[in-house]
C-alpha cells in the first residue's frame, strides 16, 4: 500500500465523524483520537517490533509482552474504577492467562519460542482479554445494580458474599463470552480474520495461513474463559466489605 492509499483511506475515518455529527452521538471527538493514537501507536510499534525481532533476546520479549499486559490493564481498570485493585487483578489475571497459553504453545512445540510468534500471539490473546474483561466488569456493575435487592436479601437471611454474587457472575461471564462464541461460530462464512488473509494476500499457502488462524482460534476460546473465571474470582471479594456488606456507594459512584 502506497502513502497516497493510506492518506485516502481517511476518508472512512471522515465518513464516521459526519455520521457521528449527523445524529449527535458525540463520538466525533473519540474517533479523531482513536485514528491519531492508533497512527502513532502502530507507526511506533512497527519499529520496534522491527528491532526485537531481529535481536530475538528473551529479554525484550518478556519486557514487551509485560507492557503489553500493563496498558491492557490500565485500560480494564479505567472501565471499573469502582472495584478496588482492579488494575493489579487485571495484571495478574492477563498474566496468568499468557503463562499459560505460551507454557502450553511452546511446552508442546506448536510454535517455536521465536519473537515472532510469542509476541504476535501474545498481542491477540491478550487484546481479546482485555476486551473480554471491559464486557465483563461493565455487565458486573450494570447486574449488582439491577439485583441489588436480590444480593441483600441474600446476606440478610445468613448467605455468605461467594453465594450472593456467584448467580451474578456466571451471568455475566456468560455473556461476556458471548461475542469470542459467537464470532468463532462465523469464521469462514461471514468473517475471514485478518490474519489468515493478510498470509493469504502476502503468498502464503492457503491451507498454512488456515491452520495458524485455527491456532488462534482455539488458544483465544481457551484464554477466553480463562480470563473470564480469574478474572470473576479476583474481584468479587472487592465488591464486600469486610462485614460482609455490599459496597453500594462505590458501585453508585461508579
Amino acid at each position: 500500500m502506497t502513502i497516497v492509499a493510506l492518506i485516502l483511506s481517511l476518508g472512512f475515518v471522515f465518513i464516521a465523524i459526519v455520521m457521528s455529527k449527523s445524529f449527535k452521538l458525540g463520538l466525533d471527538r473519540d474517533i479523531i483520537i482513536a485514528t491519531i493514537r492508533a497512527s502513532v501507536q502502530l507507526l511506533a510499534i512497527g519499529y520496534v517490533l522491527h528491532l526485537i525481532f531481529g535481536m530475538q533476546s528473551y529479554g525484550f520479549i518478556v519486557l514487551f509482552i509485560l507492557l503489553m499486559i500493563t496498558v491492557a490493564s490500565q485500560n480494564v481498570a479505567r472501565k471499573g474504577r469502582f472495584i478496588p485493585g482492579l488494575m493489579w487483578k487485571s495484571f495478574l489475571t492477563l498474566l496468568c492467562v499468557e503463562i499459560v497459553t505460551q507454557a502450553f504453545l511452546i511446552g508442546l512445540h506448536i510454535i517455536p519460542a521465536t519473537a515472532r510468534y510469542m509476541i504476535t500471539i501474545s498481542g491477540m490473546i491478550i487484546g481479546s482479554s482485555m476486551i473480554l474483561s471491559s464486557l465483563l466488569v461493565s455487565r458486573l456493575k450494570s447486574e449488582v445494580l439491577l439485583r441489588k435487592p436480590e444480593i441483600m436479601l441474600i446476606l440478610a437471611l445468613g448467605g455468605t458474599p461467594r453465594q450472593a454474587i456467584f448467580p451474578i457472575l456466571k451471568d455475566c461471564i456468560r455473556s461476556s463470552m458471548i461475542p469470542t462464541i459467537e464470532g468463532q461460530k462465523t469464521l469462514g462464512l461471514v468473517q475471514l480474520p485478518g490474519m489468515m488473509t493478510g498470509q493469504i494476500i502476502a503468498g502464503a499457502n492457503p491451507i498454512a495461513a488456515v491452520r495458524l488462524q485455527l491456532l488462534i482460534v482455539f488458544t483465544t476460546m481457551t484464554s477466553a474463559i480463562l480470563t473470564s473465571v480469574l478474572l470473576s474470582l479476583f474481584i468479587y471479594p472487592a465488591l464486600f466489605t469486610r462485614q460482609q456488606q455490599l459496597r453500594t456507594e462505590a458501585w453508585e459512584r461508579g
